[in-house]
């Protein structure tokens, strides 16, 4: 199977939160000096430069090493639809990778990088993550650049990553969260708050008409979910009508209008591609407006779903087709294909996709968490605990804050900056003795008279912070902090012996604060 479309040489690593780690791109994702194909070999001009996310990343540090294969143009969610030749699943030739980002997702899955960028209209983020056994996220809409990406439906399309867990795809989608003015369809999300408490987690109050090796699959996922959060049945109509929109009306016209020039009658075309995406070309504005009416009523009737859990798990798929069957039946097995998946972007909604159980004939099965635009970080803290890569919170203080010294030893890590908060008021704030300025915490102050001190809340996985602890020296130490919400996270405190009164700055309120009074 054809995995690259181009290879490129490794270049060094830039020091950053990613350095090292190595990435493909989805080949309608400009790389500089690389032709962006989209799946069609006419394209040949070299990109100019960077797509704006593709810039963010390698700041950070990673690697580029090609661009790889996907379902021409990013119609369609097989893998099969490229000139360039079809990709299966790492589990099974016989069976499909998924697509549009069929590529990305196998040269994730079989260890050749580290992570991959895909792009998500229609469930291309998730598909492909399904079907080889990876984690896809696909951010809220306008959260990530498009600016560089060739669209595919352009008030939809998202750019994704695939990574082999959790935790090195959060490290990747936290760098690619960037506001870019360029792109019309950026927005600046505010981040919502981290569950406190059982998550309700919405499964489906009906049957889903699975294949009889998905359905006993979606059965143990059903009681791994009990595990995690508190099951909650809901009504999903709503959704899945809202599923059978995409391929019709104003979606439809947009990828004719993206792209419907290049869809002649070359060879290099695909011909179920151009076959789907000339219909746009003779729908009405009526029509696009029906379609649109149509969307904002079942949006209406989905609203409510929110109210009663914090998100909603899916299968990514139905079932998971062979090749020959997407050659007997190229339209209607893709249309299947993006039952579960179809919806996300056209009701706004972030997800991100995971292995659940394996089906019994050793296939992946993949499982999907979905929640209103702005709760990405939700659903992937979601898909940590599912996946045993629950991290550990840490508040940091002084000079491990962002900008402050120290903070690079959380940075190389893969820690990531969770929240921000205060302590509880009945702890003080002292200057430490050391090499590097900083403070200690600890509990001296009675009933609760103080500020609260300013902190940071960390996220790091359980081996990342096992080695920072090596970090860590006498008078401070690790110890439990209370925070103002009651929430107990790990944290830096000293010793009872540095608590001397001439150097208490608790009034200060933080240590950026104290640090405000120093003479420069």
């Amino acid at each position: 199977m054809t995995v690259w479309i181009s290879r490129v040489p490794a270049t060094e690593a830039r020091p950053g939160p990613l350095h090292g780690l190595t990435m493909a791109l989805k080949d309608n994702i400009d790389l500089a000096g690389v032709p962006t194909t989209g799946g069609d070999p006419r394209n040949t001009v070299p990109a100019a430069r960077n797509a704006f996310v593709v810039d963010r990343l390698v700041e950070a540090g990673a690697v580029p090493l090609g661009k790889t294969n996907l379902d021409q143009y990013a119609t369609g969610l097989v893998g099969t639809r490229s000139p360039y030749g079809a990709c299966h699943s790492v589990y099974s030739a016989e069976h499909i990778s998924g697509g549009s980002s069929a590529g990305s997702a196998v040269a994730v899955a079989s260890g050749e990088v580290d992570f991959a960028l895909g792009t998500d209209t229609a469930g291309s983020g998730r598909v492909p993550a399904a079907f080889n056994g990876i984690v896809g996220i696909k951010p809220s809409k306008g959260l990530v650049s498009t600016s560089g990406v060739i669209p595919a439906c352009r008030s939809l399309d998202c750019v994704t990553v695939f990574a082999r867990t959790v935790a090195t795809a959060r490290r990747a989608f936290d760098v690619m969260v960037d506001f870019d003015a360029a792109d019309p369809y950026a927005r600046e999300l505010p981040r919502a708050a981290p569950l406190s408490g059982v998550p309700r987690i919405g499964v489906p109050d009906r049957p889903l008409g699975l294949d009889p090796l998905h359905e006993k699959a979606w059965a143990e996922a059903l009681d791994r979910a009990a595990e995690v959060g508190a099951v909650v049945p809901v009504d999903v109509g709503a959704l899945l009508e809202t599923a059978d929109l995409l391929y019709s009306g104003p979606w439809l016209a947009e990828r004719w209008l993206a792209f419907g020039d290049k869809l002649d009658d070359d060879p290099a075309v695909d011909p179920t591609v151009r076959s789907i995406v000339r219909r746009g070309a003779g729908l009405t504005a009526s029509e696009t407006f029906a379609g649109f009416d149509r969307l904002a009523e079942l949006r209406r009737q989905s609203e409510p779903l929110w109210a009663v859990v914090d998100a909603l798990l899916l299968p990514v798929t139905e079932s998971h087709p062979t090749l020959a069957e997407v050659a007997a039946d190229p339209v209607g097995v893709n249309s299947r294909m993006g039952r579960f998946t179809n919806m996300v972007n056209l009701l706004d909604l972030c997800a991100v996709a995971f292995p659940g159980p394996l089906r019994e004939d050793g296939l992946p099965f993949g499982v999907q968490l979905l929640a209103p635009a702005g709760h990405d970080d939700l659903v992937i803290d979601l898909a940590s605990r599912w996946c045993g890569e629950e991290e550990i919170l840490l508040a940091v203080a002084g000079a491990h804050l962002t900008g402050e010294p120290l903070n690079h030893e959380l940075v190389r890590r893969g820690a990531r900056l969770a929240f921000e908060s205060r302590t509880a008021r009945d702890y003080s704030m002292f200057l430490v003795d050391g090499p590097v300025p900083r403070p200690g915490l600890t509990r001296t102050l009675p009933s609760g008279d103080g500020p609260g001190i300013e902190v940071e809340i960390w996220s790091l996985a359980p081996a990342a912070l096992a080695d920072f602890l090596t970090t860590v020296t006498p008078p401070l130490a690790i110890g439990p902090i209370t925070l103002a919400d009651d929430r107990q996270v790990l944290g830096f405190v000293c010793t009872a012996e540095v608590a001397d009164p001439a150097r208490e700055i608790t009034h200060h309120g933080s240590w950026r604060g104290y640090r405000s009074t120093m003479a420069p």
